[in-house]
Order: C-alpha cells, then sequence, then structure tokens
C-alpha cells in the first residue's frame, strides 16, 4: 500500500493569455486533452543518485503538467514545474536538517549536484520559479499573511468531504506581505520577518496578473466539517498584525491570543508531522 502524506499548497496561477506563445499553446493542448491522467499509476525517475543507506528523491518521469482554474470564463494555469521543485527541495531540506543529519539525508556531493543542475536551468530560464509552495501536515501560519477572511472559500468536495482554499490577487497579497514586513520591522518582532520577506519576493518573480490559491488541499482531511468551518486563521493573522501596528502593549498582548489560536490551532498536525 503507498502512503499519501496530506499536503497543503500555496499555489500561483498566470492567466493562459498571458504566456509566451510556444508554452501558451501547450497549456491550451493540455487542458483540450483534459488535464493529467487521474486514474494512471504514476512512473518515477531517480532525480539524485543517492549512495545506498541515503533516502532517494523520485520525480515524475511522465512530462510536464499543471493545475488549471476556470475563473469567470478565463483559463489560468500554475506549472508544476517538477524538476525546477524538486532541485530546489533537495537544496532546502540539506538547509533544514540538523547538521548531524546532513549526511544521512542529502550528502553534499548531492547538494553541490543538485545546485549545478538548478544552476543550469536558471541560465536557461533566468526568471524561473517554483509556481508552488508544498507544505506536509500542516498550512504555514506565515501564508495567512497574504490572504484576507473575505477570499476564504469553504466547500464541498464529496459526501462528507470539504476543502477550504483563498483565492486572491497576486498584487493584494504582495500588499499584504509588504504591509506585514513594515509592521514587524518597526516592532519588536524585527526578527520574524524573514519567512515574510522570503515570500514577498517569491511572489515578486510572477506576472502582475496572476492569483494567488493557499489551498488547504489534503490537510482539510485532517479535520471534521465543524473544525474548518471555524477556521478563520487568515483573519486572525491580519488581526494580528493590526494589533502590532498599534504598538502599545495592549495591541502585542492582543496579537499574541491571535497568533496562539492560529499556531494551537494546527500544533495536532504539525505533531503528526513529526511522527511520520
Amino acid at each position: 500500500m503507498r502512503a499519501v502524506i496530506p499536503c497543503a499548497y500555496l499555489r500561483v496561477f498566470r492567466p493562459l493569455e498571458t504566456f509566451p506563445p510556444e508554452e501558451r499553446a501547450q497549456w491550451e493542448r493540455f487542458i483540450l486533452e483534459g488535464g493529467a491522467p487521474a486514474s494512471r499509476r504514476p512512473v518515477y525517475r531517480e532525480e539524485a543518485l543517492m549512495k545506498e543507506g541515503h533516502v532517494g528523491l523520485l520525480a515524475s518521469a511522465e512530462g510536464e503538467y499543471a493545475d488549471i482554474r476556470l475563473v469567470e470564463g478565463e483559463y489560468f494555469v500554475c506549472p508544476w514545474r517538477t524538476r525546477l521543485r524538486v532541485l530546489s527541495s533537495i537544496l532546502s531540506l540539506r538547509e533544514a536538517v540538523p547538521v548531524d543529519m546532513l549526511d544521512a539525508f542529502v550528502p553534499e556531493s548531492e547538494a553541490k549536484r543538485a545546485a549545478r543542475e538548478l544552476a543550469r536551468l536558471k541560465r536557461r530560464e533566468p526568471f524561473a520559479v517554483p509556481a508552488m509552495l508544498q507544505s506536509p501536515w500542516h498550512v504555514p501560519v506565515r501564508w495567512f499573511v497574504l490572504v484576507g477572511d473575505a477570499e476564504r472559500h469553504f466547500v464541498e468536495t464529496s459526501p462528507e468531504q470539504y476543502r477550504l482554499y483563498y483565492w486572491t490577487s497576486i498584487g493584494v497579497a504582495r500588499k499584504r506581505a509588504e504591509h506585514a514586513l513594515q509592521v514587524l520591522r518597526r516592532s519588536e518582532l524585527a526578527p520574524i520577518a524573514e519567512p515574510v520577506q522570503e515570500l514577498a519576493e517569491w511572489l515578486s518573480a510572477f506576472h502582475p496578473k496572476s492569483m494567488l490559491e493557499l489551498d488547504y488541499a489534503s490537510v482539510s482531511t485532517l479535520f471534521g466539517w465543524d473544525e474548518l468551518d471555524d477556521d478563520h486563521s487568515a483573519r486572525e493573522v491580519q488581526e494580528a498584525i493590526a494589533a502590532i501596528a498599534d504598538q502599545d502593549a495592549g495591541g502585542m498582548a492582543r496579537a499574541g491570543e491571535l497568533y496562539q489560536s492560529v499556531a494551537s490551532r494546527w500544533a495536532d498536525a504539525m505533531s503528526r508531522e513529526s511522527m511520520n
């Protein structure tokens, strides 16, 4: 049996009409053919040549796919760019794991190999960046900086199965990130601004007509209907930022309460990540 890890996604969707002609034709064919096949057994290739005893990383060997959204008669495309994402993940993983575990997960030789391959892709496509971020088991709190409660969508995907997601323009998301950065840097919380800065820089790489989707996706299955219905994490994070902007003791205390409310909501899901 193949285990599937619940994941949430932060995706950038670009209007189909804004792609260069050759790539636009590729995605038009993809849409006409019905998108990625859902029933075929996936085929993978080894993306990093790991030595025995190390964790291997696999990527799809079946070509490039994308997520598609049709909104008010207009198609939006989020390319998977699997190879680019895998190479970036190899380097990110090496930065994230404890020093004494580095070689067990990503040996230095493989990190250097991934860096060379990533540099080669960047030379070919200087502005190519992954159009989606993926988070197993939980939604990172910093993602909620980019969205608002009015953009929240709670839908039933099948009988007794629900999905929560947010949909907003990339311009609005960037303004929220920039505002949050200004607020954090003027407060005693300046050290935690870096993750928000990274999100802002990531968003700046995309076409200005793009849309942003924060999707709980399969992470939604970790919660019951009532838990998802009560989840207004984006509203609480936005209220916390507004409270910090007040620059008084009461505002900071209120921000702490709001942040703790969001963090507590994800504590159980994050503990499952640790156990796995």
